[in-house]
């Protein structure tokens, strides 16, 4: 036998082992991933899950995540916590997507964990995630897509969050009466109907205009009632509203009460540029938006 076959020996033997071990963690990876997820409905089924086998992104979302599986101890079926999720792992992350059905609405949820000295914890719970994961091929300019529902959300969310901080942030710095006027925009919101709309009486502009940028670029439930030289009617279902009564990191961050204000303080500023008083009817979802025209302008 050559001195080199002499040498490969070993190499392949090597070689041979160490893909026998590396073979070995994806059977036993799958295990464990299944043994995580079923030690923690467990817990949740017992309503012993607590917040200290959370590791959040940051701390200031745990008790969002510890919210949302007390919502899952009270409210979603047996059957569907014990259904198997798909399991997507990367690296120490396991990720669990699962159907789970809160008042009576079902959409699949992404709960992420991790794996520290041994144990694990619950890192985030989303009902937004993008398979992106799933680009295989570059170049491409094909992306996994949401559905138009999801993507409206999350264009509110973001902008939501947003305004709080800002709100915040100058509430501190310059008072709270400066804050909430820092966000009148009825100059520019009417400017936009009239010409947009330039096609009908520039107050009724308004009113449409209002109903096509709610239910077309944010993705609201929008029904108008009535429209007329004196009157206005219209419901809306905002997403701002669902907002804050669905995530809990807005309701660390700011009260129920100024959030509302927030929100009345923008659309009043609105109808008002446009030649309207405006009357909110409904603390919660959906409301109506009363308009009763301002005799006192004159339309531009």
């Amino acid at each position: 036998m050559s001195p080199l076959a002499t040498m490969n020996q070993p190499i392949l033997i090597f070689l041979c082992l160490c893909i026998s071990q590396l073979s070995l963690p994806c059977s036993s990876q799958a295990t464990d991933a299944t043994k995580i997820w079923q030690e923690f409905i467990g817990l949740v089924e017992r309503g012993e899950f607590t917040a200290d086998r959370i590791r959040p992104h940051f701390e200031s979302i745990r008790q969002s995540n510890f919210d949302f599986i007390k919502e899952m101890e009270k409210e979603v079926p047996r059957e569907e916590l014990e259904m198997p999720p798909e399991i997507i792992r990367f690296k120490d992350q396991i990720n669990y997507l699962i159907p789970l059905t809160f008042d009576s609405s079902t959409a699949t949820y992404c709960l992420s964990f991790i794996e520290e000295n041994e144990t694990w914890y619950l890192r985030h719970i989303e009902a937004i995630f993008i398979r992106l994961d799933k680009i295989t091929v570059l170049p491409t300019s094909d992306f996994p897509d949401l559905s138009d529902t999801q993507k409206a959300w999350a264009r509110e969310e973001i902008e939501g969050t947003r305004q709080v901080e800002w709100f915040n942030f100058l509430a501190k710095e310059k008072g709270r009466d400066f804050a909430f006027n820092w966000f009148k925009d009825g100059v520019g919101y009417y400017l936009a109907a009239q010409t947009w709309v330039p096609f009908v009486e520039p107050r009724k502009a308004f009113i449409l205009y209002l109903c096509w940028e709610q239910a077309k670029l944010r993705g609201n439930e929008v029904i108008l009632e009535k429209l007329d030289d004196q009157d206005a009617v219209a419901q809306i279902g905002p997403q701002f509203i669902k907002l804050y009564m669905q995530t809990s990191h807005l309701k660390q961050q700011i009260s129920f009460e100024d959030y509302v204000q927030l929100f009345t303080t923008i659309w009043q500023d609105r109808a008002a540029k446009a030649g309207w008083n405006l009357e909110i009817i409904g603390g919660g979802w959906p409301i109506t938006f009363h308009f009763k025209a301002d005799s006192t302008i004159l339309n531009k």
